[in-house]
């Protein structure tokens, strides 16, 4: 079942205790794509700008990812730089660039408007509006979000919540959208918003899976080395939304086995700077880290 991601796709620039990469490829909807790619099509909508380099496109491609609605606008693409200390759960922003992004407006493909699944990346939630009223009764909506929009933009993230099957945040938003410090309580008080299923991501502390009646937590998957969290929670969104598209049922089992595909994804992205990890991988692989994950989680 093909996905439909809308977000960005940036050129980023990256420092670390362990290294430093310059104009990397990076973006949400990158991210979220090529991790999604491993299982199911992907149909990509977003903007670049003229200097993106064509070598990226090509990786999209060979990745399986469609970029048919990846348009190419006068101007810089979008870009961003950060730091991130010992800590790896917060990055110091050094600069951050819109230029062709500050003016995009996602214009969704006819081909593109019956994908099955919609994934809305951390994009103004405005434009998540207007993207759902593009796209025909896709089987699963799911959505992401960040606190830049919770902060200026709040009435439209709830409007958002109340109309996605999934809601996926990390555990600083959460906390800030339902104004609980207990992340018990924030799932609860954003689930009551509307959606169907919310999913609170705690970096390397796993993540929180709540449904009307149960909640699901699942551990990070243990590495010895993180070179890189930027994109983290956007490849764990791709492995999750991308195995139920590969499997074609939303189930609760699916959900939580999506939510396991989506942790072992992400723990491969922190490995290496940018997607170069992600690129090096087979689905072999992520069938064996999903084994030793299930042996280290087993009672």
């Amino acid at each position: 079942m093909a996905i439909l991601v809308v977000g960005s796709v940036a050129l980023d620039s990256i420092e670390t205790p362990f290294g430093k990469a310059e104009n990397v490829l990076g973006g949400s909807a990158t991210y979220f794509s090529v991790s999604a790619s491993f299982f199911t099509p992907v149909n990509l909508v977003a903007v670049v700008g003229e200097d993106f380099p064509k070598k990226h496109i090509l990786f999209l491609k060979k990745r399986g990812v469609d970029t048919k609605g990846l348009e190419i606008a006068d101007g810089n693409t979008f870009r961003w730089k950060g730091k991130y200390d010992y800590d790896f759960n917060n990055a110091a922003t050094i600069y951050t660039r819109l230029n062709v992004f500050e003016h995009f407006r996602p214009k969704i493909p006819q081909e593109y408007k019956r994908s099955g699944l919609l994934f809305l990346a951390n994009i103004d939630p405005d434009l998540q509006l207007a993207v759902m009223k593009q796209v025909e009764k896709p089987k699963l909506t799911a959505c992401d979000t960040m606190n830049y929009w919770i902060i200026n933009k709040k009435r439209s993230v709830i409007e958002v919540a109340k109309k996605v099957d999934i809601f996926l945040l990390n555990e600083a938003e959460a906390r800030q959208l339902s104004g609980e410090s207990n992340l018990l309580k924030a799932g609860r008080s954003i689930l009551r918003l509307g959606p169907k299923k919310v999913v609170i991501k705690k970096g390397e502390h796993g993540v929180l899976l709540f449904s009307h009646g149960s909640i699901f937590s699942a551990p990070a998957y243990l590495l010895e080395m993180i070179n890189d969290p930027t994109g983290a929670g956007d490849t764990f969104a791709g492995g999750f939304i991308g195995y139920l598209g590969k499997r074609g049922k939303i189930t609760d089992s699916e959900i939580k086995k999506g939510i396991i595909y989506g942790t072992v994804m992400a723990s491969y992205a922190v490995e290496d700077f940018s997607l170069r990890r992600l690129s090096s991988i087979t689905i072999r692989d992520i069938e064996r880290r999903y084994k030793d994950y299930e042996r280290l989680t087993r009672v």
